[in-house]
């Protein structure tokens, strides 16, 4: 299991006759490269475990030749990398690679970042040893979005793991290839190492895993960033720029909470039209993971914006009588001060539907906990080996919390609860040792009181928890049979020494978010689960820290990528145009605490809500010059934009922005009201709930982002329906097609809310799941 590690950890190892600090327990090929020493390696990925696929890796560990990447490091251990017979292995499985590997060079998309070049040269193979005939191997579509070249493919299988260990799809697999078979004889008169892997190669292809030419899979794309080779491309990408002509502009991904480091790549569009286009998003893959909203959804910026001073000056003038602004959580921590300075000095009312709600119930965390944030990040979650997620849907609300999820089973042979009311066939698949509970809706509370249970010092229990704590109960209120659980909760729990919960969007928008949150601070205070929080929607967490939102409001409307009486918007479709976030700089506050820069890639030739804030309060000259003012007293520091350091140490330590700073006082524990399982909702049940890749209007944008704005239902519950439907809330009704989620299960519907014009959370109110009517349309 992989830990934070302390300096005690650290131990003493020698690499070349030089000495060197390592974490105890750690790879060889990690160590090495944490301190900047360079080991070839072809198949590993740093998060993931090993596949020995290439086996160029190879060093000699106290006179031994071991496998860098499967090889730990121990106190003393003294390493070579390059010996003789070490060098010759190399080279031989160099020469084996580049076997009938096709000779496209020059318009492969790899080409100018291969590896296979690049180890090639490094390498000296200046000539070939070895031959065989070749096996045609077709190229593939396997998705709307994967292209699958099996020509230049060369089965080093990062795709395969990062796809099992990372994601959690497990959507592609090696499969028989078919080639010919070698010659025995070669087995005497090659390295070893190298007829192995040859021998691998030649028998191996990758495949969808579930035998059809489509992967089924969250089209995410980390395959085609691991990829070593020109094999995994974007179907959009393919054919279209060479590598090296691609500027890389760093920034913070912008569609969900979680802020993933990215990189817009961008050059001229063509050589009529100069102005910068973005041709594809990458991101440091060897420290993070992205989603396909995050790699596809990037083409959403407000093309055609103009400075109008016309249409300028109503804004100014709208601004000026603004009673009330509304606004969505795709903004900047810099655009949410100066809504906040607009309040202070003017003021309007703030309406921020799932920023209020979250910060409702870190309000109600504090006083309950003495903390002013919750105290664990999902990078913690992931060093854990047991791992809990409640009131949060995991395949659509947060990748990253999904890949945390996923990753403690299959990294550090963990295990996990999950509690939703919508059931979900993917989560299970995680491992083994996954328990999910299909409770109903409203009982979050006994998913709780289940886990305090389970995991808390009951001598430290206040007596309104105690008298609660009745574990058959819980149990057959969240519909498990309390026998059955005892058995694989006892194996479980073997060898496990490290528990995280993390909590979500359905708690926020709540009925009982107090008591919800008072639960969450006993068991923080009473075990030694540690909790994070999944904050609802991109920047929600910056605005719940910064502006001082509003519940209900009414009056002359501003809305900032919202419906209004007068509409900014960066989707061009408002009465002044904005700029979109990769049109932007500033900073995002995201699920990990972080404060993150984020840079302009794409030209904009509009106002800015600066320009706005100016004229009617006043303002600096840039937006980024309010980047040393955001609050201190919440947590942000007085840092400016351009000091903000924006990357990663070959450690994988993360170096983008700053770590909020939090405080903790003591509090007595709180007292916590009862449970009532007769609570619930009964009947027809919607979810407000987004498909996978869809968080925003500006996913919604971009032309390889496909999920459509639709009802979202399981297999059993679309044969009762139609194919396109009427829902009916208490004041309003909604037409949608109907659309099967291949891995919902039950009869509970989804909703999208990723357009704002639907006005979605108006239907919902101040929950996430309400009682509808559906009828054929």
């Amino acid at each position: 299991m992989s830990e934070v590690q302390t300096v005690e950890d650290m131990i003493s190892i020698k690499i070349d006759g030089v000495e060197y600090k390592a974490k105890e327990g750690e790879y060889i090929l990690n160590a090495a490269r944490a301190n900047d020493i360079f080991i070839p390696a072809i198949c590993y990925l740093t998060r993931c475990s090993p596949t020995l696929a290439c086996r160029i890796c190879l060093v000699e560990a106290d006179g031994k030749q071991v496998y860098a990447c499967n090889a730990k490091v121990k106190e003393g251990m003294e390493i070579t990398i390059d010996t003789p017979n070490i060098l010759q292995e190399r080279r031989a499985i160099m020469e084996v690679y580049d076997v009938n590997h096709p000779l496209q060079c020059g318009v492969c998309d790899q080409s100018g970042e291969c590896e296979l070049q690049n180890y090639t040269l490094e390498l000296g193979v200046d000539s070939q040893s070895y031959a065989i005939a070749d096996t045609k191997r077709e190229t593939k579509n396997w998705s709307s979005v994967l292209h699958y070249d099996a020509g230049l493919c060369i089965v080093c299988e990062r795709c395969t793991t990062v796809c099992k260990d990372m994601i959690g799809d497990a959507a592609i697999k090696t499969t028989k290839r078919g080639g010919a078979s070698l010659d025995k004889n070669l087995k005497s008169t090659m390295p070893k190492d190298a007829y192995a892997m040859w021998n691998k190669l030649q028998k191996s292809i990758i495949a969808p895993s579930n035998g059809t030419d489509e992967t089924n899979c969250s089209d995410c794309g980390e395959c085609i960033a691991v990829c070593p080779v020109g094999a995994l491309v974007s179907r959009d990408f393919q054919y279209t720029t060479n590598a090296w002509d691609l500027k890389k502009i760093p920034a913070t991904c912008a569609h969900c909470s979680s802020g993933c480091q990215i990189y817009y790549e961008t050059k001229p569009a063509s050589i009529a039209d100069r102005t910068e286009k973005i041709f594809r998003v990458t991101n440091e893959w060897n420290y993070v993971s992205l989603c396909g909203a995050g790699r596809f959804g990037y083409d959403f910026e407000n093309r055609e914006a103009t400075k109008d001073p016309q249409a300028f000056n109503k804004a100014v003038e709208a601004l000026k009588k603004a009673e009330v602004i509304h606004f969505n959580s795709v903004i900047t921590n810099e655009e949410a001060l100066m809504l906040q300075m607009l309040k202070e000095k003017k003021g309007v009312k703030l309406i921020n539907r799932e920023a209020r709600a979250f910060q409702i119930f870190l309000d109600f965390y504090k006083k309950a906990s003495g903390n002013s944030l919750y105290t664990t990040d999902f990078k913690e979650v992931m060093a854990t080996d047991f791992v809990m997620s409640v009131g949060t849907s995991l395949r659509n609300d947060n990748p990253n919390a999904r890949y945390a999820f996923n990753n403690v089973q299959k990294m550090n042979k963990g295990a996990g609860f999950y509690f939703h009311p919508v059931g979900d066939t993917l989560v299970p698949t995680f491992g083994k040792s996954v328990e999910t509970f299909t409770h109903k809706v409203g009982h979050e509370e006994a998913a709780l009181l289940l886990i305090i249970e389970l995991f808390a010092d009951k001598d430290k229990l206040p007596n309104s928890v105690k008298d609660q704590l009745n574990r058959e109960e819980l149990l057959k209120t969240l519909g498990k049979d309390p026998e059955a659980f005892a058995k694989s909760f006892d194996k479980m729990m073997k060898k496990k020494t490290a528990f995280s919960l993390m909590i979500g969007e359905d708690l926020y928008f709540h009925e009982r978010a107090e008591n919800l949150a008072k639960l969450i601070a006993v068991l923080e205070k009473t075990s030694d689960v540690k909790v994070a929080m999944i904050p609802p929607k991109t920047n929600s967490l910056g605005v719940a820290l910064i502006c001082d939102l509003d519940d209900e409001a009414q009056g002359f409307t501003i809305g900032y990528n919202e419906p209004g009486d007068f509409t900014l918007s960066a989707l061009g479709d408002g009465d002044l145009d904005m700029p979109a976030m990769n049109q932007q700089e500033g900073t995002l506050t995201n699920m990990h605490k972080r404060v993150t820069p984020t840079n302009a890639a794409l030209d904009y030739n509009g106002y800015e809500l600066n320009d706005l804030i100016r004229e009617v309060i006043g303002a600096p000259k840039e937006t980024i010059d309010w980047t040393p003012h955001l609050p201190t007293d919440k947590g942000f520091k007085s840092v400016e934009f351009d000091s903000l350091p924006n990357g990663y140490t070959n450690a994988g330590e993360e170096r983008r922005g700053y770590l909020l700073e939090s405080t903790s006082s003591e509090v007595a524990l709180p007292e916590v009201e009862k449970f009532d399982a007769s609570r619930g909702l009964e009947g027809q049940i919607a979810y407000r709930c987004n498909p996978q890749r869809q968080f925003n209007d500006f996913s919604d944008k971009a032309h390889q982002i496909f999920e459509a704005f639709a009802l979202y239902v399981s297999p059993a519950k679309a044969e009762t329906l139609g194919s396109k439907v009427v829902v009916e809330f208490d004041d309003d009704n909604l037409t949608l097609d109907v659309v099967v989620d291949e891995r919902m299960e039950g009869d509970i519907v989804a909703v999208p809310d990723f357009k704002s014009s639907a006005n979605i959370y108006e239907l919902f109110g101040a929950s996430r799941y309400t009682t509808v009517n559906i009828r054929e349309a």
